[in-house]
């Protein structure tokens, strides 16, 4: 028996909806109406082998099966219904973990997933998709019987996520679901197949609204009023905003602590909230450029101390900014334009890099809805700023140790490679060494896994030379391609990921950024990389 009436069926008021599974049923499906009582029952029959092809795989989109999700009671045979309901659980819970990694490629990696998130987001998914079941949500939300239905039903998704444990699927930590990385890998590569699947997941809609609508215009000449109730839940505006939020319970990691997805704090939020700064601190916001992205500094005192934290807003590219170098780059480089993508690769990858001992800035908070992150504050030299040092000074002392921060460079970048991670952006203002010498990553929204290596190092080289003044000698762009293409293979980097930097396909790309004589002398430095003369 289905429905917010379930725990209590001596509800008098309530149309019961039964489900009478039956070996060998002819036909295979049959509904009848009846009466109990003055209580209006909706009886579907349906052959124990169809309902059965529904849990397991949507035979009829689920119309059959969908109110395991939603409050239950057995009457015959307990054991049965509950062995379904794991079953259907269980498959739900892996489409929706798939649906993770193929909307959140790098987040899911990461994610902490309380088990309150599969059950909400079935739920309204179902809800969304048949408004009249908004209703009998929104009715169950604020029944005496909430808390009792929903551990109920909790302990199906416990238990169908523990099989999918031992099918290596998921892990747990400390009560969180995490996604195995070998799973995120395999989701990800069947991106077709899965976006093929929606496309006839909206055929099966269509079953499943007409399975729904035939069983309730069965009640039209018996119960106007209940029709109307239901037309109700189509017209509502307002009704999800009483619903629970599904992604409330998907965590991020931070520096600060595991940070909801739906967090919508702003800077001076943030400040007072996450960096216990008072009311009466002044927290001022120093814009500090970005062109691609809105990037302000955040200051404020803590403990008679002025704090610093960078504060960075993604905007999507789609009618702006890099069109230019896309355009030149095609069949060569596909950037992430998208503010919600580059959003994504920034914190994945940061908390990654940080995980694995590399020096880049803490991810502090994160708040996707807003397109906001907050990272620790670097201070340091920009590469860049060394790299003109070495192409222009006059002092051997100072190209000597610029080149050995060159080489260090290409070190960093040949350990970041062998966790096959492509950082995508690598130019030499992306990179700051601290005053204790320290190499640290700055930039990785267009970083991803299994991602472009040849691309990094040539945009390293090529487009960190055209901080080469024009007349300098070609030894100096020579010399800093040999250096960070010494530390990069001394590091374990692929010497033939050096050799094909000098193709055609990546020179074409940074040729309007470099003078013709300097991109020559570092692309033949690269295509002798496995010659001995680095």
């Amino acid at each position: 028996m289905y429905g917010d009436h379930a725990p209590s069926p001596s509800k008098s008021e309530t149309t019961v909806e039964i489900v009478a599974v039956i070996s060998d049923f002819q036909p295979r499906l049959m509904s009848y109406v009846k009466t109990f009582n003055g209580r209006i029952a909706v009886v579907l029959a349906v052959d124990q082998w169809v309902f059965e092809r529904d849990i397991d795989r949507g035979f009829l989109g689920e119309a059959l099966v969908g109110g395991l999700i939603f409050p239950n009671m057995a009457l015959v045979n307990a054991e049965y219904f509950h062995l379904q309901e794991v079953k259907l659980k269980r498959r739900l819970a892996r489409e929706m973990l798939e649906s993770l990694v193929l909307n959140y490629p790098e987040f899911s990696y990461g994610f902490f997933i309380q088990p309150e998130y599969f059950m909400y987001e079935a739920m309204n998914e179902r809800a969304q998709l048949f408004p009249p079941k908004m209703r009998d949500l929104l009715v169950l939300m604020h029944s005496n019987t909430r808390d009792q239905f929903l551990q109920a039903s909790l302990r199906g998704y416990v238990e169908a996520l523990r099989q999918l444990e031992s099918e290596n699927v998921i892990t747990f930590s400390d009560g969180y679901v995490r996604l195995c990385h070998r799973f995120v890998d395999k989701a990800a590569k069947q991106r077709l197949l899965f976006t093929n699947l929606f496309k006839s997941g909206q055929r099966r809609l269509f079953m499943s609204l007409l399975g729904a609508l035939l069983r309730f215009s069965n009640l039209m000449p018996r119960n106007i009023e209940f029709l109307r109730s239901l037309q109700k839940g189509f017209m509502s505006s307002k009704t999800t905003e009483r619903i629970v939020t599904p992604e409330n319970y998907l965590l991020i990691p931070t520096a600060s602590g595991l940070v909801p997805f739906t967090s919508r704090l702003d800077i001076q939020q943030f400040a007072r909230k996450v960096l216990a700064a008072g009311n009466d601190v002044d927290v001022k916001t120093v814009r500090m450029g970005g062109i691609l992205n809105d990037v302000y500094l955040v200051k404020f005192l803590f403990v008679g101390t002025e704090k610093t934290v960078v504060a960075k807003r993604f905007r999507d590219w789609s009618n702006f900014k890099w069109f230019p170098l896309t355009l030149w780059s095609v069949g060569t480089r596909r950037f992430s334009v998208s503010g919600r993508s580059r959003l994504e690769k920034e914190c994945a990858m940061s908390q990654l890099l940080y995980s694995e001992g590399f020096c880049v800035p803490k991810l502090l908070h994160v708040s996707p809805s807003e397109r906001l992150i907050f990272k620790e504050y670097i201070d340091g030299e920009g590469l860049d700023r060394i790299v003109r040092k070495i192409g222009s000074s006059k002092s051997a002392d100072d190209v000597t140790k610029g080149l050995e921060l060159v080489a260090k460079v290409g070190e960093t970048l040949a350990r970041v490679h062998a966790l096959g991670v492509a950082l995508g952006d690598t130019k030499p203002e992306n990179v700051v060494v601290t005053s204790h010498g320290k190499v640290c990553l700055l930039d990785f929204e267009q970083a991803s896994r299994r991602g472009d290596k040849v691309w990094d190092v040539a945009e390293f080289l090529y487009y960190g030379g055209h901080y080469i003044p024009p007349f300098a000698d070609v030894t100096r762009a020579e010399s800093i391609a040999k250096a960070f293409i010494r530390g990069y293979i001394s590091a374990g980097g692929n010497v033939g990921v050096v050799k094909k930097a000098a193709n055609p396909k990546y020179t074409k790309v940074f040729s309007i950024f470099i003078f013709p004589h300097h991109m020559l002398a570092i692309s033949n430095v690269c295509r002798r990389a496995d010659k001995g003369v680095i």
